[in-house]
């Protein structure tokens, strides 16, 4: 794409994680950025006011396809899901990165991720390594987290405290619907993820039917970013996926599922999650689906 401009920047929204597109979770992505400052970035994810926002930039690892940062409307972020898939298929959309080995490596703030690229194209679906995570703690001793779930019927794992890239209070619930239906006490949401330094609380169900189509129903309330609900959540799955590989080795999920999430928003994501065992005993989990390009222009100015 040619423009007079010479200080235009390439600039590119991406349905994350949608069969079709305008089911999933915006992202905007900025090429060429180097020379604008952490307040520039800033201050252009304040104005898109998408989740995030990212920036696609030189990497300063000989290994790495390329850097990406990662802003919400409020601050940066080291790791998400979401911008990560996002930004890859952007990457390749525009012929920035060429796989090598059916396959990506994204420098960013949580260190040198893995991106296997599965197909071409439309058809083309991408997966992220998440952080390997750990379990910091478990149970509703926490009061903070008492108050957030209520009298909610829960399901057969605890809830936990998971760090892995990020942290996130896990719960489950005892059934599809009830997690559907919940009408969350965002105040308290936001108090818990302060006192733990956590993005909030990450809610999952198992599916009442597999027929439908996924095996796992999931609603994320990252209220430590300024976010009420996200429509689409790829950290937050790779952290629930962690746990349950975990606490259920041998269960029907402990080598992958698909996810079904953002329908209470009305967005209608699929989130694809695989786990593999590794020899050390942990989970290896990939997160991720396929994406869609809507818009495609050049970003003219930075905001002053």
């Amino acid at each position: 794409m040619n423009d007079p401009n010479p200080t235009a920047l390439r600039y590119l929204q991406i349905d994350v994680f949608a069969e079709r597109a305008g089911g999933g979770n915006p992202l905007g992505v900025v090429f060429g950025a180097e020379a604008w400052s952490d307040a520039d970035m800033q201050r252009f994810a304040a104005w898109t006011n998408l989740v995030e926002t990212t920036f696609v930039l030189a990497p300063t690892d000989a290994r790495a396809s390329y850097r990406l940062r990662i802003f919400t409307p409020n601050k940066e972020i080291p790791f998400a899901g979401h911008p990560t898939i996002g930004s890859a298929h952007a990457a390749l959309e525009i012929g920035r990165v060429v796989p090598r080995d059916d396959g990506l490596i994204q420098e960013c703030g949580a260190g040198l991720l893995p991106i296997r690229v599965e197909g071409e194209g439309v058809s083309r679906r991408l997966y992220v390594q998440a952080p390997a995570a750990r379990v910091l703690r478990s149970g509703t001793d926490d009061a903070l987290l008492r108050v957030v779930l209520g009298e909610t019927r829960l399901g057969v794992l605890p809830p936990a405290f998971v760090e892995g890239g990020r942290r996130w209070w896990v719960a489950e619930f005892a059934d599809e619907a009830s997690l559907r239906a919940w009408q969350p006490d965002h105040a308290a949401i936001l108090a818990l993820a302060r006192a733990g330094d956590s993005l909030g609380l990450c809610a999952f169900a198992r599916a009442a039917d597999a027929k439908n189509g996924y095996q796992v129903v999931v609603r994320a309330f990252p209220a430590g970013v300024g976010i009420v609900e996200d429509p689409a959540s790829g950290a937050a799955n790779g952290l629930i996926a962690a746990y349950i590989a975990q606490r259920e080795p041998l269960g029907a999920l402990a080598r992958g599922y698909r996810v079904s999430q953002g329908r209470e928003m009305g967005h209608d994501a699929t989130i694809d999650v695989r786990i593999n065992a590794h020899a050390d005993g942990d989970a290896i989990v990939w997160v991720g689906g396929r994406s869609h390009t809507i818009i495609d222009g050049v970003l003219r100015t930075r905001l002053a």
